[in-house]
């Protein structure tokens, strides 16, 4: 957080290797970590956008821009697009077709909420593929935190040639976690992917790194040309505006370079840690309380369950009363249709008398 104050204060432009080269340096430094958990390849890299939403649909539309290249197709004589996606996608992906422009796919999920490469290809096979240019997987699902079959996606996405790119905006930072890294199994497949550090890596906001397996199709997909700005790409310098929909941008991903640099990399992944063991032990005092239900075994940090007998009024009054009295803000979700509620542990610090305390008010 004081580092996000340095550089704010000091007005480093990030967006270009002239301009902040020492900023891009430390930024990619902190892309790499990232790449190397996910089994990037070296010569993989990416850039800091503001959030989930920016990361999206940068990608997405890297990954069109590579599709039309492939196929020989101007943008003028193309199919209308389409993207593949699940039904617990992240809104931002519907989002992100809107602005491109595209159509999307939505895939069914198995009774977890898991996108798999079953149900994947079933959709696939069954859809007119002449404009489907796109895959998007979901490594934690916002609402409930479940991780898709990426393997079977994968197998899928390169039996059609198509672009895989997966969202981990909240859950792929649990790659820094031993215990929960087999979930992610498939992930070094992915073309692109994202994940939010000012969510689960304790970066203050706007902090979201996109990583591409290739970026140069990122950085011909976005890199814009104009006569003042030719200094800039004469030669091979590294501009982390190349690889996004930006071109001016603050150095955002300073702030959590300098944490990792400081605390190091094991404090992160023993602070994720934490928290899994913390959502593990929730859903066990959970089920040891009569009047609440668990409704998903945990598989990160977000603990779905149900208040006994209660309807959709009495899940909003509860919020409502301890938001009031400073306790906690846990509002109300559905799953499945039916009005719950979600812990989302990404607080190091929170601990299981905590949450014992917010249970007992549900009685």
């Amino acid at each position: 957080m004081l580092f996000d104050l340095v550089v704010g204060a000091s007005s480093i432009y990030g967006g270009s290797w002239l301009e902040g080269a020492g900023a891009a340096y430390a930024e990619n430094q902190a892309l790499r970590w990232i790449a190397d958990l996910a089994g990037f390849p070296p010569e993989a890299g990416g850039v800091f956008v503001s959030g989930g939403t920016a990361a999206n649909l940068s990608a997405l539309v890297a990954a069109r821009h590579t599709w039309r290249v492939r196929r020989g197709i101007s943008p003028e004589g193309a199919p209308r697009s389409v993207i593949a996606i699940s039904d617990a996608a992240h809104s931002s992906v519907a989002a992100a077709a809107r602005v491109m422009d595209a159509s999307t796919l939505v895939v069914p999920t198995d009774e977890q909420g898991r996108l798999t490469g079953e149900r994947l290809d079933d959709a696939l096979s069954a859809a007119d593929l002449t404009g489907v240019f796109a895959i998007v997987a979901t490594a934690g699902t916002t609402n409930v935190g479940i991780v898709d079959d990426l393997v079977g996606i994968a197998d899928v996405a390169a039996a059609h040639e198509l672009w895989l790119h997966v969202d981990g905006a909240y859950g792929l930072a649990a790659l820094a976690a031993d215990s929960a890294r087999p979930l992610f199994a498939g992930i070094h497949r992915a073309d692109s992917f994202s994940v939010d550090p000012h969510k689960w890596l304790f970066a203050p906001f706007d902090c979201a790194a996109l990583l591409y397996r290739d970026p140069d199709l990122a950085r011909q997909a976005h890199t814009q040309h104009a006569a003042y700005l030719e200094v800039l790409q004469a030669g091979p310098d590294w501009n982390p505006s190349d690889y996004a929909f930006h071109l001016s941008r603050r150095a955002r991903g300073l702030p959590f370079w300098f944490s990792l640099a400081t605390h190091g990399t094991d404090a992160y992944g023993e602070a994720i840690e934490t928290t899994l063991e913390l959502a593990r032990a929730t859903a066990r005092l959970v089920e040891a309380n009569p009047h609440v239900e668990l409704l998903l075994e945990p598989e990160l940090s977000i603990v779905v369950f149900r208040r006994v007998g209660w309807g959709p009024a009495d899940y909003a009054a509860w919020s409502d009363r301890v938001l009031a009295e400073g306790l906690t803000l846990t509002v109300p979700t559905t799953w499945r249709g039916d009005t719950c509620l979600r812990f989302c542990f990404v607080n190091p610090r929170t601990t299981i008398d905590d949450v014992a305390l917010i249970l007992a008010t549900l009685s």
